[in-house]
């Protein structure tokens, strides 16, 4: 594992107009540093959440995997964001690991938030994803998905951690941010992995305000990097493989972990 470098932006979301917020996000990735591998957007960078996919949801061939696609080659980066996408007649909200050849790997999101109607308008998905990316293993994953620990839960077989990062894109209000800090530090802690949520900021149509609050912690619960509250912002962090290998073999959590099995 080498170490990884990584960009994440914290910004408005101009509500359902796809092409200010193409606009917006390119001001922003101007200024991703060279070196950096990885560059994570706040969950439903094209529109604001929750919209009505019949309207707004594309294909997999459609102007946001375009962009995506344009951005990463560009920049030599993987960037990952979400947006509502359309797939054989469903509907998800779907996250976008784009590399920069082009390729690219798709995850829905597992838990629709029921108390916003997000159920009503997609689907949930079913498969989990992990991505290498540099030696790491990665599991990205969608806001309302920070609530459901089993769902985030790391494995340990064979001497191996089946990831060494997650993530989660969000759009979490400001009226929960204490959920958003404890729960962040405790999926670190409890997976004994680096993790990262990466929030909005502004207000949405539905009156919703969001302070933003992204940040990266440590496999030891330690926020390392953080955005402020309620501002626009673009983050640099660079994860350290050392002190993630060093920490697992000091403190072995893994080999003590309990199997278990996620029925659909």
């Amino acid at each position: 594992m080498n170490n990884l470098n990584i960009a994440y932006i914290q910004a408005d979301l101009k509500w359902e107009d796809k092409e200010a917020n193409f606009q917006h996000f390119s001001h922003w990735l101007e200024q991703v540093q060279p070196d950096t591998d990885l560059i994570l957007l706040p969950e439903t960078f094209t529109t604001g959440f929750p919209v009505d996919p019949k309207q707004f949801a594309e294909k997999e061939d459609g102007p946001t995997m375009q962009w995506l696609r344009h951005q990463a080659q560009n920049l030599n980066a993987v960037i990952c964001a979400t947006f509502p996408l359309e797939q054989d007649g469903h509907y998800y909200n779907s996250l976008v690991w784009m590399r920069p050849d082009g390729s690219y790997e798709l995850y829905f999101k597992r838990h629709t938030f029921t108390m916003g109607g997000e159920d009503k308008l997609v689907e949930r998905g079913k498969k989990q994803l992990i991505v290498e990316l540099n030696g790491w293993r990665i599991r990205p994953m969608v806001c309302y998905d920070i609530r459901f620990p089993i769902w985030a839960r790391n494995r340990y077989k064979d001497g191996q951690y089946e990831y060494d990062l997650a993530f989660y894109l969000a759009n979490f209000p400001d009226s929960r941010m204490n959920v958003w800090h404890t729960l962040l530090q405790a999926r670190a802690i409890e997976n004994q992995a680096y993790w990262i949520g990466v929030n909005r900021v502004g207000e949405d149509a539905y009156g919703l305000h969001y302070s933003g609050e992204s940040q990266v912690i440590n496999s030891r619960g330690v926020v390392i990097s953080h955005a402020e509250p309620y501002q626009e912002a673009i983050l640099h962090c660079t994860l350290e493989a050392e002190p993630l290998l060093r920490f697992r073999q000091k403190f072995p959590l893994g080999p003590d972990w309990d199997k278990f099995e996620i029925n659909e």
